[in-house]
């Protein structure tokens, strides 16, 4: 699915002068960087949609494919049936989606109808089960009955908090409901207000936290966030000036399930079940749950030991993994951040 975004994305910019791309990709950055929330599309033409695609749309497709596979590996064997993207743009989440599942059907819903058209473009013949269909995204919205999946991908920061708790009230609708931000403290302080309203609202909590209580982080003195490894083109490095062939884009999420989900989930399998299996490995207990803690920051390789900082259901916490552990510290020595710690 990668290498069909990018074959799509390829030929995009094709016919746009290199200033407008230019100036439309500063404009987007200066946007996506600052804190003033709108009540407009943030795309407004042909140039912002072309220069939003090449320059965001390849990192926030994999921030949102690391965030939908943390959730599909605690939901074993549970497939989405019907799948709507709010605020979806040109379908970065949805190809995400699809990377992750498949036979499923998927709704765009966008305010942007240039958004919506090139993100139909840039599908055809790849999503055809995929509707785009524009809708003003805020309050008063809902999301069609027997939604299996919601995803609300790089939105909220654009809303005004009414709007915020309409879009979070609507996710909450569905069967699973799956929100990313950027990884700053301001998008964790966003997905860390939408955990709450999921919860009250009657979800449980499935990624990346390890249990459906109050978050241990305190604000203003750290965040939780993670980090997708993206794999950049030429055109990506054109229109971002990058000279590395790759990034890291953070971000943070929140994955969350209404309980029939938790009991329609096969049972998960044992680290030695998974041995012999094709199941899910380290993957422990009955039908959906969440981890028993996760690596939160990128673990820490020293001359014979892993340091691990761990959340778990009890709080923050560091291990140490030695060589004394055996198979455990050759485990935790590959182990990545955004990981169930081995």
């Amino acid at each position: 699915m990668h290498d069909e975004l990018r074959a799509a994305l390829a030929g995009l910019l094709d016919g746009l002068p290199p200033k407008q791309a230019a100036q439309a990709v500063d404009r987007l950055i200066a946007n996506y960087r600052g804190r003033t929330p709108t009540d407009a599309p943030v795309l407004r033409d042909r140039a912002d949609v072309a220069a939003y695609a090449a320059y965001r749309m390849p990192a926030t497709f994999e921030a949102a494919r690391s965030a939908l596979t943390a959730f599909a590996v605690r939901v074993p064997g549970w497939t989405p049936a019907a799948h709507v993207d709010i605020g979806g743009g040109t379908g970065a989440a949805t190809w995400a989606a699809a990377a992750t599942w498949t036979g499923h059907r998927s709704t765009v819903l966008d305010w942007a109808g240039p958004a919506l058209e090139l993100g139909r473009e840039l599908a055809q013949g790849v999503l055809p089960d995929t509707r785009w269909q524009r809708q003003v995204i805020g309050e008063g919205m809902t999301v069609p009955e027997g939604t299996d999946l919601v995803t609300v991908s790089y939105v909220l920061g654009e809303l005004r908090e009414e709007a915020r708790r309409a879009v979070v009230d609507a996710a909450a609708g569905a069967r699973a409901a799956v929100l990313i931000e950027p990884g700053t403290p301001d998008g964790y302080l966003r997905i860390r207000e939408a955990r709450e309203q999921l919860v009250a609202a009657g979800l449980r909590i499935l990624a990346p936290c390890p249990h459906s209580g109050r978050c241990p982080i305190v604000p203003g003195e750290d965040w939780c966030h993670f980090a997708a490894r993206v794999s950049r083109s030429s055109l990506h490095r054109q229109v971002k000036g990058g000279s590395l062939p790759y990034e890291d884009e953070k971000f943070s999420y929140v994955a969350a399930v209404r309980p029939q989900v938790a009991e329609q989930a096969q049972p998960q399998a044992t680290a030695a079940d998974a041995a012999g299996s094709d199941a899910v490995p380290g993957a422990t207990g009955s039908g959906a749950a969440p981890a028993p803690s996760r690596i939160v920051r990128r673990p820490q390789l020293r001359k014979g030991q892993v340091l691990l900082d761990l959340c778990t259901p009890e709080g923050l916490r560091r291990e140490t993994v030695t060589k004394r552990h055996g198979d455990r510290y050759r485990a935790a020595r590959d182990a990545e951040w955004g990981a169930e710690a081995p």
